[in-house]
């Protein structure tokens, strides 16, 4: 699938590319109805839909398909696109297609959820994403429910609901020079003693670190924190906390070696 030329009938080693100039003065004619300047645009961004469900590849869904629902999320960027503001179209564009491509997978998934628990779960997306932009950090599970006037676990149950099924394969951390994957981090609860061990190399490794180390370490990986939540409660920068966990990572990887 993935090097197939033909998807829907066009040829897409031929589709043509759009420069910035080009796509806003097709902006400027579509705006006063041009329908014409509205199929050149399309077909100038088809490269765009294309890149955007190759990700989206290995899942049991046709290309074609997928490239059909791609371009009604293309066609919803455009239509929604403001020219006035200082954004790349694809900037725009490619969210949109991966929003329209990720309800397509999750309406046609052959577990089937239920409505009341998949509208559940978009009313918690929607006040997640609002509350993140005006306050700068993600709102918790609690707030969610109480914003929505139910318990935190019907909120857990449907976020869990509408996630897609992954392969153990897929890769979850990349320094460069090694992958972390999903397998790594399946634990055996049974090998009780593997993880007496591990347990207490993580607590040795720990108390080599210094305090803004350690405190860091704990709220985002034992308390679940955000960068940005760690950022806010110890009073410095998302920047600054990124570097010291990365920091804080690398001295205790170097440890286990």
């Amino acid at each position: 699938m993935v090097n197939k030329v033909e998807i829907c009938g066009v040829n897409t080693s031929e589709l043509p590319l759009l420069t910035k100039q080009e796509k806003d003065e097709l902006f400027i004619r579509i705006k006063q109805g041009d329908n014409e300047a509205r199929d050149t645009f399309i077909k100038g961004n088809l490269r765009l839909v294309l890149s955007v469900i190759q990700r989206f590849y290995g899942r049991g869904e046709s290309a074609d398909d997928l490239f059909q629902v791609g371009c009604v999320g293309l066609i919803k960027a455009m239509d929604n696109f403001d020219l006035s503001q200082n954004v790349q179209f694809s900037t725009y564009a490619v969210p949109m297609i991966v929003g329209e491509v990720r309800r397509y997978l999750r309406d046609n998934n052959s577990i089937r959820v239920s409505r009341s628990v998949r509208d559940l779960a978009y009313k918690a997306i929607q006040f997640k994403e609002k509350y993140t932009k005006e306050n700068n950090r993600e709102p918790t599970i609690e707030q969610i429910a109480k914003e929505l006037g139910v318990t935190r676990e019907e909120i857990a149950f449907s976020f869990d609901a509408i996630q897609d099924p992954v392969s153990l394969q897929e890769p979850i951390y990349n320094d460069g020079a090694e992958s972390i994957y999903i397998m790594d981090q399946v634990k055996d609860t049974k090998n009780t003693d593997e993880l007496w061990a591990e347990k207490m190399t993580i607590e040795q490794s720990m108390k080599r670190l210094n305090d803004k180390e350690k405190m860091i370490i704990t709220k985002r990986f034992y308390d679940g924190r955000t960068q940005m939540e760690v950022a806010e409660e110890i009073g410095i920068s998302q920047a600054q906390v990124s570097r010291l966990e990365k920091s804080a990572i690398n001295r205790i990887k170097r440890m286990y070696k």
